[in-house]
C-alpha cells in the first residue's frame, strides 16, 4: 500500500482527537455536528467542524482506512494544498446539498401545516423543545412527517461526504485500478465499483429504502450524494481545463 502522505496523516490525527475528545465530552455533539440552518443548534462553524465528528468507532474506523486508502495516493499526485483544497470543499459540498434537501422537506411539510391553520411559531416552539403536536400526524403523511421533523431536529456528523468526493476523484484519475472489496473475491475494476455502490447505497437503499424497503439506516445518504456531486465537478472542471496537455489515460 501507498505509504501514508503528510495531509492525510494530519488529518487522522484531527479526525481521531475530535472522535476521542466527543466521547469524552458528549455535549461537543450540540457545538461541532450539523444542524439544520433555523434550528437554534445550527453555528455557523458546523459545516467545517462536523466533517471531523463521527457517531462511533465503525463509523470512523470506516472513513478513516478509506481517507488512507485512497487519500494518500490523490495526494501523492496532486501535492498537499490541492488536496486538502479538493477535501474540504468535497465535505462543505455534502453540507450544501444536505441543508438544500432538507429545506426542501422542512419548507414542504411546514407549508402544508401553515395551510391547515397552524402557526410558524407555535411549530418551531414545539419541534425545538424536542416535542410533535399529534394533529400534524393527521394531515400529514407518514413520509411528510418524517421528513419535517427529521430535517429540523436530525444533525450530521462524519467525514463521508468528504470520502466519496475522494472515490470519485480517485475513479476519475484510475478508472481501471481494480479495488479488493471485502466478501467480494473478485477485484473489481474503480469505474465500475464506485457507481455501482453509489447507485445501490445512496440511491436506491438510501434514498429509497425506507419507503419500499422499510430500512431506516440513520445515514446522511444526501450529504454522501453531496459530496461525490462536488467531487465530480471539481474533477470534471479540472480535466477540462488544466490537465488536457497531461491525460491521466
Amino acid at each position: 500500500m501507498m505509504k501514508i502522505t503528510p495531509v492525510v496523516k494530519q488529518l487522522l490525527i484531527i479526525n481521531i482527537i475530535f472522535f476521542i475528545g466527543s466521547q469524552l465530552v458528549p455535549v461537543s455533539y450540540e457545538y461541532l455536528a450539523l444542524f439544520f440552518p433555523e434550528n437554534p443548534g445550527f453555528k455557523f462553524w458546523q459545516p467545517l467542524t462536523h466533517m471531523f465528528m463521527h457517531g462511533g468507532f465503525a463509523h470512523i474506523a470506516f472513513n478513516m482506512f478509506a481517507l488512507y486508502s485512497f487519500g494518500s495516493t490523490l495526494e501523492h499526485f496532486w501535492g498537499g494544498k490541492k488536496f486538502l483544497f479538493f477535501y474540504i470543499s468535497c465535505g462543505l459540498g455534502a453540507a450544501l446539498v444536505n441543508f438544500a434537501v432538507n429545506y426542501y422537506f422542512y419548507q414542504d411539510g411546514l407549508n402544508i401545516l401553515l395551510a391547515n391553520g397552524f402557526n410558524k411559531a407555535d411549530i418551531l416552539a414545539l419541534l425545538n423543545e424536542g416535542k410533535i403536536d399529534t394533529r400534524w400526524q393527521q394531515i400529514l403523511s407518514v413520509s411528510e412527517f418524517k421528513h419535517l421533523t427529521e430535517a429540523y431536529l436530525g444533525t450530521v456528523v462524519g467525514a463521508s461526504g468528504a470520502v466519496y468526493g475522494l472515490l470519485i476523484a480517485f475513479t476519475f484519475m484510475f478508472p481501471n485500478a481494480e479495488l479488493g472489496i471485502m466478501f467480494i473475491p473478485i477485484p473489481i475494476k474503480a469505474k465500475y465499483f464506485v457507481p455501482v455502490y453509489m447507485l445501490l447505497f445512496d440511491g436506491f437503499f438510501g434514498i429509497f429504502g425506507s419507503s419500499f424497503l422499510g430500512i431506516e439506516s440513520g445515514v446522511a445518504h444526501y450529504a454522501h450524494i453531496g459530496g461525490a456531486l462536488f467531487g465530480f465537478l471539481i474533477m470534471w472542471y479540472w480535466k477540462k481545463n488544466q490537465f488536457n496537455k497531461n491525460r491521466w489515460n
